[in-house]
């Protein structure tokens, strides 16, 4: 047997412990120590006759450290295993065998002994400086047990040992490393300075700055991710890397949005940047951003149902109803030419067929249609519990004045877990609010409320029913608490504070409010129109009528229409206001905002 085939030391013990534990339920006695080590060599599988004899080579395992193992592993077999550990470890350190390195490691973590696995790779690495496993083991580690200030040296060690075209992959590894640390910003200030000197590499410089802009979005700092993208698609062009994670950026930091309009201005071909633009749009909250680059999608490749989907859902979201059933129907029609759809067998396809009947029932409702609304959804093969078809037969109920029937349907829906319970009470509280049922949503909340009083979204919505009620002390209260359970909450910081401004009230501490949710979602066209609409309440007309416009271009909603309009009312643009109000009656007559503006300044659009 060559040298390479040699059995390793662990298979050694094993065959003993198995003769041992074949020999107590076959024989009155145990075999002797001194017979123990000629187990491994009886248990070799028997050569053919016809084979050529090979070299035998005599493993490296004396008595002694055979013993060891013996004991070790026996331990372990006991429960032993801190016992188990301590003793494989010393005989890992003696033998220099990185097998049994690893399984110490193993054991350790199998017990959930952090420490001691920490121990174990510091030796290892000790032991045999030279191994790439050792130092990568005490990476993970050290990143596991959350001990980024130790991760350099050995981090640094394993760059050093590898050739300069593969140190690219271990550098991109590292924030997916820390994904789960808690303190990302220490992950941060502990890897910086090494990637800083592996940027000044030409090797390793691309991932270098793309890695110190990933952790420090990570750690909130937007501004030095932005910095180092921007550098990272300035030094290279030809990578989408630093553009993509620019999008990412753009919630905190709303100018990386040049570094995306620049590219496609520049290169109008790149659909796939083009989309991951247009869902980014999307998530932000300006679906009419977003519709203007997946029109352009739907120009450049008219044969990808895709595309056609996205644009659909935001003419939905827009109110445009002709636009969206447009889109929807080539997307049906596109989705019907694929192979494989007709049978509705594939899960996949199955699924989009689904979802571009719902969003053409929604189309359909939300034109007074109701009749083609129900003979969608009925053309839906779904399975009976399904929240977001319930969803849609309970309001096609309501509109028919059937709300207690519409409640029923929802009711009745199967809710084994905690959260498909609240899916349904926050369904079913919705489609009370859309019915103008301001009581029966907040107390239908309230009894939930009562069994989880920390569910923040559950709070939030109380609390806009509160105010439809006109309690304000308690709506103010209830946002409070949505605010102290879960300060990033910027939806409770607007809430509050456009709450305030529209009631002529502390305005001062609702600008604070408003510039707090900003900070969280800088560019969220209801935040603005928010900060637009306090603004106008503290007398600065331009200052307001710029950022309405700003939220408005984003999202033409009909109560950001509202603000607007009245703005420009009362800077003397008459005519423009004229317009928008209509714009806005014509997406939604029933719009309490827009009705309430058209009385108070008495205009007929």
């Amino acid at each position: 047997m060559s040298a390479s085939a040699r059995h390793p030391w662990w298979l050694s013990v094993a065959l003993v412990l198995s003769c041992a534990a074949h020999a107590q339920s076959t024989s009155p006695a145990a075999p002797s120590a001194a017979s123990a080590p000629e187990a491994p060599v009886a248990a070799e599988p028997a050569a053919s006759a016809a084979s050529a004899p090979q070299e035998i080579v005599n493993s490296d395992l004396d008595a002694p450290l055979f013993y060891q193992l013996l004991v070790g592993e026996l331990e372990l077999q006991n429960g032993q295993a801190g016992v188990a550990f301590q003793v494989l470890l010393d005989a890992a350190r003696r033998s220099s065998d990185e097998e049994l390195f690893r399984r110490v490691v193993g054991i350790a973590l199998q017990g959930r002994a952090g420490d001691q696995a920490l121990v174990a790779a510091r030796a290892w690495r000790d032991t045999l400086p030279t191994s790439q496993e050792a130092h990568r083991t005490l990476v993970q580690l050290l990143a596991l047990l959350n001990r980024p200030a130790e991760v350099a040296a050995p981090l640094r060690a394993l760059l050093s040992m590898n050739a300069p075209e593969a140190r690219g992959q271990l550098l991109a590894s590292i924030p997916q490393l820390f994904q789960r640390s808690p303190e990302p910003k220490r992950v941060l200030d502990a890897l910086e300075p090494l990637l800083r000197e592996t940027a000044a590499k030409p090797e390793t410089r691309f991932i270098s700055l793309m890695v110190i802009a990933r952790l420090a979005q990570t750690a909130g700092n937007a501004e030095t991710a932005l910095i180092n993208v921007r550098t990272a698609a300035k030094e290279f062009p030809d990578r989408d890397e630093p553009l993509l994670l620019a999008l990412e950026l753009l919630p905190q930091r709303p100018e990386a949005e040049a570094l995306i309009t620049a590219e496609l201005q520049a290169h109008p071909d790149k659909q796939s940047l083009r989309l991951a633009y247009g869902r980014a749009l999307a998530r932000a909250q300006r679906p009419a951003d977003a519709a203007r680059e997946f029109r352009i999608l739907t120009q450049e490749s008219p044969d990808n149902p895709g595309p056609w989907l996205a644009l659909g859902s935001l003419e939905l979201d827009l109110q445009h109803t002709e636009a969206a059933e447009s889109a929807l129907q080539r997307y049906m029609k596109l989705l019907a030419q694929q192979p494989g759809l007709q049978s509705r067998v594939d899960p996949t396809e199955r699924d989009a067929r689904q979802q571009g009947l719902l969003l053409l029932a929604q189309t359909a409702e939300m034109r007074g249609d109701l009749k083609t609304a129900e003979a969608r959804l009925s053309e839906i093969d779904a399975a009976p519990g399904n929240l977001d078809i319930a969803y849609r037969r309970a309001s096609l109920l309501a509109r028919q004045g059937k709300l207690d029937q519409g409640r029923q349907l929802l009711q009745a829906l199967p809710a084994e877990r905690e959260q498909d319970q609240r899916a349904k009470v926050l369904a079913e509280s919705q489609l009370l609010r859309d019915n103008r049922q301001w009581q029966a949503a907040y107390d239908l909340l309230g009894q939930v409320i009562e069994r989880n009083g920390e569910d923040t979204d559950l709070l939030y919505e109380q609390s806009m029913m509160a105010e439809k009620l006109g309690r304000m002390k308690e709506m103010e209260a209830l946002l409070q608490k949505v605010i102290r359970l879960k300060p990033q909450h910027y939806h409770a910081y607007n809430a509050l504070g456009y709450a305030l401004a529209d009631r002529n009230e502390r305005l001062e501490e609702a600008r604070d409010l408003i510039s707090k949710a900003l900070t969280f979602a800088p560019g969220e066209p209801f935040i603005v129109d928010s900060m637009g609409w306090v603004e106008f309440r503290l007398g600065r007309l331009g200052e307001a009528e710029r950022l309405l416009r700003q939220a408005y271009g984003s999202r033409p909603d009909p109560e950001i229409a509202a603000h607007l309009g009245e703005v420009l009312w009362a800077g003397g643009q008459q005519d423009e206001a004229r317009r928008i109000f209509a714009d806005a009656m014509k997406r939604d007559p029933r719009n309490e905002a827009i009705q309430s503006v058209l009385q108070r300044l008495q205009v007929r659009p």
